[in-house]
Formats: structure tokens, C-alpha cells, sequence
């Protein structure tokens, strides 16, 4: 293993998959810089096949798998949405109601690598779906449990910010610099062959000034 790159902690690892925690500042998926599939490859050896994404900025737990069966199987778990994933974020300000289901409409603009709320449905809109409860207030930011029901790009930075709740340190949407504060903190899937759900839990050890997170109940 190249010595520049990150120790990626894992979770668990077999023949089909790996669960492990991606470090903020590298990519998901092939590119250029550090990224998930080419670390992994260099530290457990054999095949790595993303199926899904977290953006660079954003740390916290991933799946992949180790074949194109596997590949086919968890894609197939996201496309009929059994594969939940749920996060924390640190946002400015209290929402209101302090839980509820965020539903917008959103565009990505690929150039810009930007996404928007918009009112209407055109080409390139998708709808977003989340839900949330807020967890600990305080110092005029709260943190928050987000599930997600749907995938869009930079879903939970956009939602939020259309609602002048913006990310703390995500600058694209309002939410001043430094390390963006969302963590990918809990999955729970089904692995290939299998009917019963897993689940795995990581917490960071710090996001946006809150150091200690309570223990996350079961989101239905």
C-alpha cells in the first residue's frame, strides 16, 4: 500500500463485500486524488465495485462490493430502497418542527456541480425525500439524524440550506468554511444471499463542535 494513502477502517470484509469507514477529503469512486476503490484494492487486495456514493467532503460509513454479483445484488437492494442510510449533520440554527420529512424538487447543474430546490417538474428534476429529528441544540446549531429515501446529489446540504439551516463548514450552500459536518453514521442492508437486515453504526469523533452523540434508536 502506497504510504500517502489513508488506513481504511474495516468494519467487516469476506468474498462478497466490505463495510468500512471512508476518511472526509476522498473520493467514493475512481478519480483523480485518493479514492475509495483504489485504496481498498491496494490494502485488501482483489476486486472493488462502488455502489454508491458519498460526496469527497463527507466521511462516515460505505459498502462495496468485491464482485460484479455482489455489485449487482446491493444495486439492486438501493434501486428497491432496502438499503437504509442514515447520517449526522450539524446544521446553523434549530429547524422547525425539530423532526419531520423534507420533500423538494431538485436539480443538479453538472457544471456548476450545484444542486437547487425548484417549484416545478422539467427535464433533470428529481424528487428528494428525507426525514430528520434533531438530537442536541446548542450555540445556535443543532445536530441532527437524517435518514434518506432518496439519492440525490448533495440531497441533505441542499434541503437544508433552502431552509436557512445550511450544513456547518459547507460552503457551497451557505455554511461557511471548514470541515464539512455530516457523517454517513449508520447502514443497514441485507448482504447478498441473505433475508435478515445487519446493521452498522460509527460515529465520528467530532462534527461541527459536537463531540459526544446519543445513541441513535431504530428509525422505521
Amino acid at each position: 500500500m502506497d504510504n500517502q494513502e489513508p488506513l481504511i477502517v474495516i468494519l467487516e470484509e469476506n468474498r462478497d463485500f466490505v463495510i468500512c469507514v471512508k476518511p472526509a477529503g476522498v473520493l467514493s469512486q475512481e478519480g483523480s486524488g485518493p479514492n475509495m476503490p483504489e485504496i481498498l484494492r491496494n490494502q485488501l487486495g482483489g476486486d472493488i465495485f462502488p455502489v454508491h456514493r458519498l460526496d469527497r467532503e463527507v466521511g462516515g460509513l460505505m459498502v462495496f462490493a468485491r464482485n460484479s454479483a455482489s455489485a449487482g445484488w446491493f444495486g439492486r437492494e438501493i434501486q428497491e430502497g432496502r438499503l437504509k442510510k442514515e447520517y449526522l449533520a450539524a446544521v446553523h440554527g434549530v429547524p422547525e418542527p425539530e423532526a419531520g420529512i423534507l420533500v423538494d424538487l431538485l436539480l443538479h447543474d453538472v457544471r456548476r456541480n450545484k444542486s437547487f430546490v425548484v417549484d416545478r417538474k422539467r427535464k433533470g428534476v428529481r424528487e428528494a425525500k428525507l426525514s430528520y429529528r434533531t438530537l442536541v441544540k446548542g450555540e445556535g446549531r443543532s445536530l441532527v439524524q437524517v435518514r434518506l429515501f432518496t439519492g440525490r446529489s448533495h440531497q441533505i446540504r441542499v434541503q437544508f440550506a433552502s431552509r436557512k439551516h445550511p450544513l456547518l463548514g459547507d460552503g457551497r450552500y451557505g455554511g461557511g468554511s471548514g470541515q464539512m459536518a455530516l457523517w454517513s453514521v449508520r447502514l443497514t442492508l441485507r448482504v447478498p444471499g441473505r433475508k435478515e437486515e445487519r446493521s452498522y453504526c460509527c460515529f465520528p469523533g467530532e462534527l461541527g463542535g459536537f463531540t459526544e452523540f446519543p445513541e441513535l434508536s431504530h428509525m422505521e
